[in-house]
């Protein structure tokens, strides 16, 4: 099947910066017949900036459905639609994910292009020394559901990364250094790519004071990246001890029981790590 036959193109837009379209992406836009955009009027006119003379039709979190099956008929009819939201990778904390699965389940081609994304970007900048990351997204804006979100992932040993609107920025951080602890790194990347793009790293316990100290740093979209929970000096025995279980046939909980009790690595850890093998 040729790239040139019908399929959903999933199309990165720019955080910010103009410069940041990949060349096929501006070359998909300017092919194909229509847009799927999560808000068609701030669509407009980045497609008229890349000389697209596609016609929009609207695909947010509030009409998916009805949006998806409107494009399975374009599909259907032999045309090719491009998806995109207002800034960044579709579906990527971002409407898209249901659009591309009924898509899909309908029997047409879903593409992905490759390009922009406010966490791998800011991932990228932080210096956060763990091996792996956790991307989380956006955190629940109630108080007590948002702490009994971090508190599950307090253990974890990874770099963790969150989106938080400006609004929100000051209660996050003091939620973060409650559930965390005031000793871990965190990295505040705000305005990615534009204009006032900053990004601050430091200590999570001081995070408050820094954003008070200036009313302009808590402005803009913000990436929020926290260094991993300190990992016991045994953690690698545990590791492997889990793993030889695992091996021989154990069960993810009584493999993890066990290492837990041979090393003393903390349970939550190892059955997180089991987990993550598994998939």
């Amino acid at each position: 099947m040729t790239e040139e036959s019908p399929a959903l193109y999933v199309v990165p837009t720019p955080l910010g910066h103009l410069g940041d379209m990949t060349q096929r992406a501006i070359e998909v836009l300017r092919r194909v017949p229509w847009v799927a955009a999560e808000d068609t009027r701030h669509s407009a006119p980045l497609l008229k900036h890349y000389g697209s003379n596609a016609r929009l039709l609207a695909a947010h979190e509030h009409n998916e459905e009805s949006a998806a099956q409107q494009v399975i008929s374009r599909l259907a009819a032999g045309e090719s639609v491009a998806l995109v939201v207002d800034a960044g990778t579709p579906a990527v904390s971002d409407p898209g994910a249901r659009l591309v699965a009924r898509v899909r389940a309908a029997g047409h081609r879903v593409i992905p292009l490759p390009g922009a994304c406010a966490a791998v970007v800011a991932l990228s900048a932080a210096g956060l020394g763990e091996a792996h990351f956790l991307f989380y997204g956006f955190l629940p804006t109630k108080a007590g559901q948002r702490a009994e979100a971090l508190r599950e992932l307090a253990h974890l040993p990874w770099a963790l990364v969150f989106y938080e609107a400006p609004h929100r920025i000051v209660d996050c951080v003091v939620a973060l250094a409650d559930a965390f602890g005031p000793g871990r790194t965190l990295v505040l990347a705000r305005e990615l790519t534009k204009l006032f793009e900053s990004i601050h790293c430091g200590p999570l316990g001081e995070a408050h004071d820094w954003l008070l100290a200036d009313a302009n740093r808590q402005r803009g979209e913000f990436v929020v990246l926290v260094s991993g929970a300190p990992v016991a000096a045994d953690a690698g025995e545990g590791e492997r001890v889990l793993r030889l279980l695992l091996a021989d046939g154990l069960a993810v909980s009584q493999a993890t029981r066990l290492a837990h009790a041979i090393t003393g690595v903390a349970k939550k850890v190892l059955y997180q790590l089991a987990l993550s093998w598994q998939e």
